[in-house]
């Protein structure tokens, strides 16, 4: 059992759980800068529930996580994180309205020989240019956010950020990069989503 320490929070975790990484901390980082006290936040694919936690940790908000994985899901739950296990937004019943949607996607290209065996895959299989779960995320976040919510979207230079953006632009959203990280052979980027449209 692997035990982190970060920034007022500790998250045990499990061998078939991805590890929080340099992606993990400047996402739990630059989250933290921009929410306050009152939030009601949801956590997309929360892995370990390291973001959240750190996040819970820190500030007096409302958390809910969604995860595919039942490993991570009993890992986050255990790291005291409310874990709905379900694919991206589907398991979410009733009308939920959030000021802030996190997400740290699979964002690295992966072909079919690169796959990982299990449950893991589903942290890094980006698809063949990263975006894989990207788009589905962005076609179905608007739905998910209050007034004057906020999307905060993790990806890697790998993933094609301008790309990213423009998808982004393109579904309706005010996007920027509000975070990043060189770290070895990539660029880790935040970006963070504001909706154009007055709801």
């Amino acid at each position: 059992m692997v035990r982190i320490k970060y920034l007022n929070a500790i998250v045990e975790l499990n061998d078939q759980v991805y590890e929080p990484a340099e992606d993990s901390f400047l996402l739990a980082q630059t989250a933290l800068g921009i929410t306050w006290d009152g939030m009601s936040i949801l956590e997309i694919g929360t892995g370990s529930g390291f973001v959240a936690a750190v996040l819970k940790a820190n500030r007096n908000v409302t958390i809910v996580a969604t995860e595919i994985s039942p490993f991570a899901a009993r890992c986050a739950r255990s790291n005291g994180i409310e874990v709905i296990r379900t694919g991206m937004f589907t398991g979410l019943k009733g009308k939920h309205q959030f000021d802030l949607v996190i997400f740290n996607p699979p964002y690295l290209p992966t072909s079919e020989d690169e796959k990982v065996p299990g449950w893991l895959n589903y942290a890094f299989d980006g698809g063949i240019d990263g975006r894989k779960e990207i788009l589905p995320f962005l076609d179905q976040v608007d739905s998910f956010l209050g007034q004057n919510g906020t999307i905060l979207l993790m990806i890697s230079s790998l993933t094609g950020i301008d790309q990213v953006i423009a998808t982004m632009e393109s579904q309706g959203f005010n996007s920027r990069i509000i975070a990043d990280e060189k770290c070895s052979f990539e660029k880790l980027v935040v970006i963070e989503g504001k909706h154009k449209k007055k709801k």
